[in-house]
């Protein structure tokens, strides 16, 4: 009985000092964005490396780092994809928890679009127009009043006379984070009963508040759904990124802002006004625990995957520019750690 206790006891030791088995496969978490290009290098990395294929989850940028910066362990993601900068409060959060260096890479650029169905009417539009399409309040004889609009050409009698819906991505999106600060935020700017309120956390609410009477739909972290939305509703409108744009484009179009067409080069140059960078974030701590990190991210930042003649650039990644892609692939496969 002694020797059946005292073995019991070893083991229970054991089970307490000896940390959690390593996976042998990478896991990966965020943007539904970036989440092509990811699979795409995923599945040429276990194809080629000898590793196994990483595992990726598409949860949305927000939601991506929230499980990235909640601890080091094999039980936490190796990796985070993000369709925008990570914040200062995340990297706190994550030095929090343990993570003190994490390696940022920008793999390249993307644009936000709003497309609707080829068949459906072409548009153009500014984001002024668009804030007052999808504000929760806007701005109506000098005064601010719950969104009245019905139809598009309510607001400017030159867009369709259909009925305001558009299909978006939801809070935890990096999507959403960037259409709220590159559409929103600058289309309210345009309004002087806005830019009269003196309180900064008010102003800031009315810019940032979408809608909630059913004209904007929060449609989840999955774009090709919001894609197949619009095929079957020739009226409707979608919020998401260009490569989705570039792998439906005998399905859906997207409108000109402000003049200007989500097109490669004007969204390489900044010209297209809804521009954004594109990232993903390395856990360094899980560097030689969970086996192929460093040559995954070496395969994703070489000339093969991110470069303009790459096959990322067939699933519609806009490249960066040919300095800036040396030294993003220089910081990344060395896995220097970032520094806000």
């Amino acid at each position: 009985m002694f020797k059946k206790a005292a073995l019991l006891s070893a083991v229970a030791i054991i089970a307490i000092s000896t940390p959690a088995l390593a996976r042998d496969q990478i896991r990966i978490v965020g943007s539904s964005t970036v989440y092509p290009f990811a699979t795409a290098v995923a599945e040429e990395f276990g194809k080629t490396s000898g590793f196994p294929t990483p595992v990726i989850e598409s949860t949305g940028s927000g939601g991506g780092l929230k499980l990235f910066c909640a601890g080091v362990g094999t039980q936490f993601p190796d990796i985070t994809n993000s369709s925008r900068r990570i914040k200062k409060s995340e990297v706190e959060e994550c030095a929090k928890n343990g993570a003190t260096e994490v390696t940022e890479v920008k793999i390249g650029f993307d644009g936000i679009v709003l497309a609707n169905n080829i068949n459906g009417p072409t548009m153009d539009i500014s984001r002024a127009e668009i804030w007052q399409a999808l504000a929760k309040q806007v701005p109506v004889d000098g005064k601010l009043v719950d969104n009245p609009y019905k139809n598009w050409n309510e607001i400017d009698p030159s867009l369709p006379n259909e009925a305001i819906e558009v299909l978006g991505p939801p809070p935890t999106s990096g999507t959403r984070d960037a259409f709220v600060e590159l559409v929103m935020e600058h289309g309210c700017e345009e309004f002087d009963a806005v830019k009269a309120i003196e309180d900064k956390k008010m102003r800031g609410a009315v810019c940032k508040s979408m809608r909630e009477d059913g004209a904007f739909i929060e449609a989840g972290e999955n774009d090709n759904l919001i894609v197949q939305k619009l095929v079957s509703t020739p009226t409707a409108f979608g919020i998401f990124g260009y490569s989705f744009l570039e792998e439906n484009g005998d399905k859906v179009k997207a409108a000109t802002v402000e003049g200007v067409a989500p097109e490669y080069d004007a969204i390489s140059s900044g010209e297209y006004p809804v521009s954004r960078s594109m990232y993903f974030y390395v856990k360094n701590a899980h560097v030689g625990t969970v086996p192929g990190i460093k040559e995954y991210v070496t395969e994703f930042t070489s000339e093969d995957a991110f470069s303009p003649v790459g096959y990322l650039a067939q699933r519609g990644l806009i490249a960066l520019p040919d300095a800036a892609r040396a030294e993003v692939a220089k910081t990344a496969q060395s896995l220097t750690p970032m520094k806000m």
